[in-house]
C-alpha cells in the first residue's frame, strides 16, 4: 500500500535496504533521483498529495463506521444524555400526578471544584426539538461549566427519548415548575430565586412557565429561542415560510399518525439540516477529512448529540406547530391553559434575557426579540408592567454556537452568570448588553475580569431596526394560521381514520427505523458486513502515516475547489430560499384569499394587540395612582437608591462596576434588608422617578429629616464610592450628583426644627416658660437668654458644637412665644438653607474638615 501511495518517496518496495527515521522517509541518493527525473516538483507533489488523500479517506470512513457504532450504542441507553458532568436524580417526572418523561438532575461538581451553598442556584434546562438532553452542559467550558466554577449550586432540566402517555406541553411546564419549587426547598437560606437557562425550545416553555407562577422565577436566560414566529426579515429566516407552503399543521398530524401517535424527532433535525445544504452536505464532512488526524475527537463528541434523536409526543408536537409556529399564539397572550388561566408574558416578574445572535438561521433576532414588539406599544409600556428585559445581540456565531460554543461560554454565559445578582435588581426597562474586553477599554485598572458587561437603555425605535416588524406580514401569515385550521380539519375529517387503521406499532417503529438520517448511521457501522475491512486499513494507515505539507500545490487546489463547492450550494440555498419567499408573499398576500378566510375586512381583527386593550390601559393608571401616593413615604435607604437610580439615569450606559460597590455597601444601608426587599425597594423608586421626577426629587429631603448630619456624610460619601467604580461621571451624570448635593444639605436646615421639638429641647423650654412665670421682674431679653442656655447646655452634652449659626437659631427658638410648637419663618428657614448651602456647596470632601453639628433623631 505504501508503495502505491508514494513509490519516490518510500524505500519499502527495495528488498534488503533498511528503512531510516520516520516511515516514508527517503533513502541515500533517493532525493537526487527524484530530482533528475521531476525537476520541477510537481511528480513528487502529485504523489504525495495522492498518499495523503487516500489515507485521509480510510482514516475518513472509518471515523463515520466509529460515529454509527457510537449512534447504535447511544440510542440503546435507557437515558442517553451527553452532559459531560457526573449527575444525580432528585425528582422524576414520571411520578407527579401528571407523569412526564423530563427530570431533574443535581450535577455533581467536577473534583477541585467548590460549590457554596449559601449562592444562588444555577438551572439549566435543555431544548427537546429532536436531539437528546445534555447540550448545555456536554463539556467543560459550557453554561453549567461557568457556573459551577463560580460556585453556584448547578440542576439540569433533561428527558428521556420517549414521552409518557398523553403527555401534553402543559404536562411539561408544570413538570418544570414543579423541579423550580423543589430546587428553591433545598436551598431554605438562600432567599434569591434560581436562575433559569432555557436553550432554544426549553426557552419559550420557560417563559409560558413563568407568566403562569412568576414567583419561583429568579432571572431568566433564553438562548437563541424564537417565541415569534411570524418576525423576520426579508431575505432571512425562511423557515417561518415552511409552515404555509406546506398548507399548514396537517403534515405534523400526518407524521404522528405515521408513528402511531408519536413525532420523530428526526423530522425536525432533517428540517434544519436543510437550512444549510453546504454545511450539511459538505462543509461539515470536508472540515473532518481535511483534518482527519486533529478533528475526530471533537466531531465524535458534536455527533453523539446530533445524532441523539428522540421522540415527542403527538399531541405534544401539535400543539407548539398550531399554537406557536403557525398561530404565533404566545406573543400576543392568546394561549389558555386548561384550566382557565391566560398564558400572558406581561405577568412575568423575573428580569428576562434574551441571547441571539445576527448569525443564527433557526432563530434570528426578529424572532427572539418580536414577542417584546407584540405584547407592549412602547418601552414605558415595559416599564409599566414592572418587566426588565434585556437582550445581547451576538454578530456572528450560528444557532448552537448561542449554548455550544467554548468562546460563547467564556465571555457572554461567564459574565451573564457572574452579573445575575446585578441583573435581578435593575429597574424595569428595555436595554441592551454589551460585553467588552477589558484591554480594548481606557479604564481597565477598574475592571476585576477579563470582561466588562454594560447595560444602555433603548427605545423601540431602536428595537425595531433589529425586529424589522411589517405589518403587512401579520395578515399573510394569519392567512396562513386560517388555511391551516381549514386543512387540519380537512385531514382529520378524511384522511386521519384511513392511515391510523393500517399504521401499527411495530410499521411505525420500522418506519423510524428507515428515516433517511437515521438509517445513514446504522449501514456506516459495524453491524453493515461491508465495513469489516475498515478498522484493519485504518491501524495500518495510522502506523504508517505521512501528511502532506499545507503548502502542497494539490492541497490548495483541493481547498480551492471545496470553497468552490460550498460557494455554489450557498447560491442554490440563496436562490431556493428567494424562491421560496416571492412564492409565500405573492400566494398568501392575495386579497382574494385573504377575504376567503375572514381576514381582509377591516372588522376582523387579524392580530390581538394586548398592549393597547383597555383594561390594560386601566391597570396602569391604577399603578400610577398607588405610586404618587408613595413618593414621599420611606426613609433613608429609599432616598439613597432614589438618587443613586436619578443620578445613573443621566448616563449613557451603566456597567456591573456600580451594582458591585452599592452591594459591598448595602450592609450599611440597611443590615435588614434582603436583596428580594432590595430588588423591591429598586423597582419602586424607578417607578416614582418615572411618574413624577420633579415631586420625586422634592421629596427626598423629606426622606431624610430623620437623619443626623454625620450620617447624611455617610450616605454623600457611599453615594460618591458607587458612582466613582466605573469612573468619573459623565457631564450630564455629575450635575445630576450636584441636584442631590443640594438635596441632602437641605435636609440639614430642617435639623433646628427637628432639634428645637425634641425631647429635650421642650423639657428646657418648659423650665425656662415656668422660670419667667415666678420671676415676674425679669426682662423678655433676660427671659429669653435664660430660656435659651438651658438648650444650648443640654444639647453640648449630646454632641460637639462647630458654629455660632446654631446658637443663634436656639435663641431665635427660646425668643419666639411659639417655639414650642411651631416652625420657623420662611425667612429664617431661607436664611439657614442659604447659610448651609454656602457651607457644604463642595460636597462630602469639604465637610470632612469642617463638620457641621449632628443632629439627634427624633
Amino acid at each position: 500500500m505504501n508503495f502505491l501511495a508514494n513509490p519516490l518517496l518510500s524505500g519499502r518496495w527495495l528488498s534488503g535496504v533498511p528503512e531510516r527515521g520516520q516511515p516514508g522517509a527517503p533513502l541515500p541518493g533517493q532525493e537526487a533521483l527524484a530530482s533528475v527525473m521531476d525537476p520541477f516538483g510537481f511528480g513528487r507533489a502529485a504523489i504525495s498529495y495522492w498518499r495523503d488523500s487516500v489515507e485521509r479517506s480510510i482514516l475518513y470512513w472509518d471515523v463515520m463506521r466509529i460515529r454509527g457504532n457510537q449512534y447504535l450504542e447511544h440510542m440503546e441507553q435507557t437515558k442517553p444524555s451527553v452532559l459531560g458532568f457526573k449527575t444525580e436524580v432528585i425528582m422524576d417526572g414520571r411520578t407527579l400526578d401528571r407523569p412526564t418523561n423530563y427530570e431533574l438532575l443535581r450535577v455533581l461538581p467536577p473534583e477541585g471544584t467548590q460549590v457554596d451553598p449559601h449562592k444562588r442556584p444555577f438551572v439549566v434546562v435543555d431544548p427537546r426539538a429532536g436531539h437528546g438532553p445534555g447540550i448545555g452542559g456536554f463539556k467543560p467550558d459550557s453554561e453549567l461549566g461557568v457556573a459551577l466554577k463560580a460556585g453556584h449550586p448547578c440542576y439540569f432540566i433533561g428527558f428521556l427519548p420517549y414521552p409518557e402517555p398523553e403527555q401534553t406541553v402543559e404536562d411539561v411546564i408544570e413538570a418544570e415548575v414543579a423541579f423550580l419549587r423543589h430546587v428553591i426547598s433545598r436551598h431554605p437560606d438562600v432567599t434569591e430565586k434560581p436562575m433559569v437557562v432555557g436553550n432554544c425550545q426549553a426557552g419559550w416553555q420557560l417563559m409560558m412557565g413563568a407568566a403562569l407562577e412568576p414567583d419561583v422565577f429568579g432571572p431568566i436566560l433564553i438562548a437563541g429561542a424564537p417565541l415569534s414566529y411570524w418576525a423576520g426579515e426579508r431575505g432571512k429566516a425562511p423557515m417561518r415560510y415552511t409552515g404555509g407552503l406546506a398548507g399548514g399543521s396537517w403534515v405534523t398530524a400526518l407524521a404522528s399518525d405515521l408513528g402511531n401517535g408519536q413525532f420523530d424527532g428526526a423530522w425536525l433535525v432533517q428540517n434544519f439540516e436543510r437550512l444549510n445544504p453546504a454545511n450539511t452536505l459538505w462543509k461539515k464532512q470536508y472540515h473532518l477529512y481535511a483534518n482527519v488526524d486533529t478533528e475526530t475527537t471533537r466531531y465524535l463528541e458534536f455527533e453523539r448529540w446530533w445524532g441523539g434523536h428522540v421522540v415527542l409526543g403527538g399531541e405534544e408536537i401539535q400543539y407548539i406547530v398550531d399554537n406557536l409556529f403557525v398561530g404565533n399564539r404566545l406573543s400576543t397572550a392568546q394561549l389558555v391553559t386548561r384550566d382557565g388561566r391566560r398564558i400572558d408574558l406581561r405577568n412575568v416578574r423575573s428580569p428576562v434575557v434574551v441571547f441571539c445572535s445576527r448569525g443564527d438561521d433557526i432563530t434570528p433576532p426578529p424572532q427572539a426579540l418580536g414577542w417584546i414588539r407584540d405584547l407592549y406599544e412602547g418601552e414605558d409600556d415595559v416599564v409599566a408592567n414592572e418587566q426588565t428585559i434585556i437582550y445581547c445581540l451576538h454578530d456572528t456565531t450560528g444557532h448552537l454556537g448561542i449554548f455550544v460554543s467554548g468562546s460563547v461560554s467564556r465571555k457572554e454565559h461567564s459574565e451573564f452568570t457572574a452579573n445575575m445578582d446585578y441583573i435581578d435588581v435593575m429597574p424595569p426597562g428595555l436595554y441592551e448588553t454589551t460585553i467588552s474586553h477589558a484591554s480594548e477599554r481606557e479604564d481597565a485598572e477598574l475592571i476585576e475580569r477579563d470582561y466588562l458587561l454594560e447595560f444602555t437603555p433603548r427605545n423601540f425605535d431602536e428595537l425595531d431596526e433589529e425586529v424589522q416588524h411589517r405589518p403587512e406580514d401579520d395578515r399573510r401569515f394569519a392567512t396562513v394560521a386560517r388555511i391551516s385550521e381549514i386543512n387540519l380539519g380537512f385531514y382529520r375529517l378524511c384522511l386521519q381514520p384511513l392511515i391510523r387503521s393500517m399504521i401499527t406499532p411495530e410499521s411505525a417503529r420500522l418506519i423510524r427505523r428507515m428515516h433517511p438520517i437515521r438509517l445513514g448511521y446504522r449501514l456506516m457501522s459495524d453491524r453493515n458486513p461491508l465495513t469489516l475491512f475498515l478498522p484493519m486499513m485504518a491501524d495500518a494507515v495510522r502506523q504508517n502515516r505521512v501528511e502532506v505539507g499545507e503548502d502542497n500545490l494539490f492541497k490548495t487546489f483541493e481547498s480551492f475547489a471545496s470553497d468552490q463547492i460550498v460557494d455554489g450550494l450557498n447560491t442554490f440555498r440563496d436562490l431556493r430560499d428567494a424562491a421560496t419567499e416571492k412564492a409565500f408573499l405573492t400566494l398568501f398576500g392575495q386579497p382574494q384569499l385573504q377575504a376567503a378566510v375572514g381576514l381582509y375586512g377591516d372588522a376582523h381583527v387579524h392580530r390581538r394587540r394586548p398592549g393597547a386593550e383597555p383594561e390594560h390601559l386601566r391597570f396602569i393608571e391604577s399603578r400610577k395612582q398607588q405610586l404618587r401616593d408613595k413618593i414621599s413615604e420611606g426613609g433613608a435607604l429609599e432616598a439613597i437608591l432614589r438618587s443613586i437610580i436619578y443620578v445613573l439615569g443621566g448616563a449613557p450606559a451603566t456597567d456591573e462596576r456600580n451594582f458591585k460597590r452599592l452591594r459591598a455597601s448595602r450592609a450599611e444601608l440597611e443590615t435588614r434588608t434582603t436583596l428580594e426587599e432590595f430588588k423591591r425597594v429598586v423597582r419602586e423608586q424607578f417607578f416614582i422617578l418615572k411618574l413624577d421626577r420633579q415631586a420625586a426629587l422634592e421629596s427626598l429631603p423629606a426622606l431624610l429629616k430623620e437623619e443626623s448630619n454625620d450620617a447624611l456624610d455617610e450616605h454623600l460619601k457611599q453615594l460618591e464610592q458607587v458612582f466613582g467604580a466605573s469612573g468619573e461621571l459623565s457631564e450630564r451624570g455629575a450635575e445630576r450628583f450636584d441636584q442631590i448635593r443640594a438635596l441632602f444639605d437641605k435636609a440639614r436646615t430642617q435639623a433646628p426644627t427637628a432639634e428645637s421639638t425634641s425631647p429635650a429641647a421642650l423639657t428646657a423650654q418648659n423650665a425656662s416658660k415656668a422660670k419667667a412665670d415666678s420671676a415676674t421682674k425679669l426682662t423678655t431679653a433676660d427671659s429669653a437668654k435664660a430660656a435659651a442656655s438651658k438648650p444650648a447646655e443640654q444639647a453640648s452634652n449630646q454632641s460637639q458644637s462647630s458654629g455660632s449659626e446654631e446658637e443663634k437659631e436656639a435663641t431665635r427658638a427660646g425668643t419666639n412665644q411659639n417655639a414650642s410648637s411651631s416652625e420657623q419663618s420662611p425667612s429664617s428657614v431661607k436664611e439657614t438653607a442659604s447659610t448651609k448651602t454656602g457651607s457644604t456647596r463642595s460636597g462630602a470632601a469639604k465637610r470632612k474638615t469642617s463638620p457641621a453639628k449632628p443632629r439627634s433623631r427624633r
